[in-house]
């Protein structure tokens, strides 16, 4: 049952929580005037029109890429749905927790030139994890309704 609808919902999971590796998740300007990015893989800063790291952040990018290839998993553990169901909870805990990372790490990053967070200051890349939290929860909406079609099929034999 790969080509039911919940695979078509995680693997735009994946691609939504892949694109976290493109998009900043907090853009800012520094105290110099340089105008900084945070993404998953490290600090940035735009020099003459260039990218160039400050500093990077290998294991928060090896954690994003984890809970992005995750879904991947989950698509083909179709013939088992409670525990596609199980893994897809702990997909939603796990991207809940690189929020939280994410958002420690940028504040940690902010405070240290005496910024703050702002509504101007988020990037794209907050805006992907709660996308992805609604495409695992229309998965799990899809799952249940295959499971209550063979519930209906196994009474009809």
């Amino acid at each position: 049952m790969i080509q039911r609808i919940q695979s078509i919902w995680l693997l735009a999971t994946t691609i939504t929580l892949l694109g976290l590796f493109i998009f900043p998740y907090v853009s800012f300007i520094d105290l110099v005037g340089l105008g900084k990015q945070i993404f998953v893989t490290g600090t940035y800063s735009s020099v003459n029109n260039e990218m160039t790291r400050e500093s990077s952040s290998i294991a928060q990018a090896i954690l994003a890429a984890l809970v992005a290839i995750f879904p991947l998993v989950i698509i083909f553990l179709y013939k088992n749905r409670k525990k596609q169901v199980l893994f897809i909870v702990l997909e939603i805990v796990l991207i809940v927790l690189l929020g939280v990372w994410m958002f420690a790490s940028a504040h940690s990053v902010l405070d240290a030139i005496s910024q703050r967070i702002q509504a101007g200051n988020i990037g794209v890349g907050f805006f992907l994890l709660p996308v992805s939290i609604i495409f695992l929860a229309m998965a799990i909406n899809g799952i249940r309704k295959d499971e209550k079609l063979i519930r209906s099929a196994n009474r009809l034999r």
